[in-house]
């Protein structure tokens, strides 16, 4: 083997090790935002709710996505019946509008998403986003864990449902 092959041979070899090593130990990195809410159950209201809304093929989709995620306890401050009412099929199209607010095209990771102070959701809206004392607050929502990697994009964990202003 000559000089030059092997050279072209390492650097391939370092580049799949380089690959490999960058996804080692992450757990949500084969799985979809879908596939990686559904296996914890501190999402299992927003799962739900994905469902009834028709959005968990689109969710598993190529996307790619970045999903503000609320957690169960989010849900829960929301008043009473709020859930429930938005569960029933005839309000399916308020249900999608709620939960496409918490979605933006494309892979922000944490790092960018602090450098932004609004983004425009799936549901055609803006959302503001703000950084006061390092904590991150999407629609005055608390950012409580950042960058869970999925295959077709990445969750952030919020602790308050957001809502659409119209």
């Amino acid at each position: 083997m000559s000089y030059r092959s092997f050279g072209i041979v390492l650097t391939v070899a370092c580049a799949l090790i380089g690959a490999r090593a960058a996804t080692a130990g992450c757990g949500t990195c084969d799985k979809t935002v879908v596939e990686n809410a559904a296996n914890n159950e501190s999402f299992s209201t927003l799962v739900a709710a994905v469902k009834a809304a028709g959005l968990a093929e689109t969710l598993s989709g190529s996307g790619p996505f970045t999903v503000f995620a609320p957690t169960n306890a989010a849900f829960e401050k929301l008043p009473a019946g709020t859930v429930e009412k938005l569960l029933k099929p005839e309000n399916k199209d308020q249900l999608v509008k709620v939960l496409t607010y918490h979605v933006v095209p494309g892979k922000v990771m944490a790092k960018d998403v602090v450098k932004l102070s609004k983004a425009k959701t799936v549901e055609g809206s803006e959302v503001a986003i703000a950084v006061n004392g390092g904590v991150v607050t999407v629609d005055n929502a608390k950012v409580i864990k950042t960058d869970v990697n999925s295959s077709n994009g990445v969750i952030h964990v919020i602790d308050t449902v957001i809502l659409p202003k119209n």
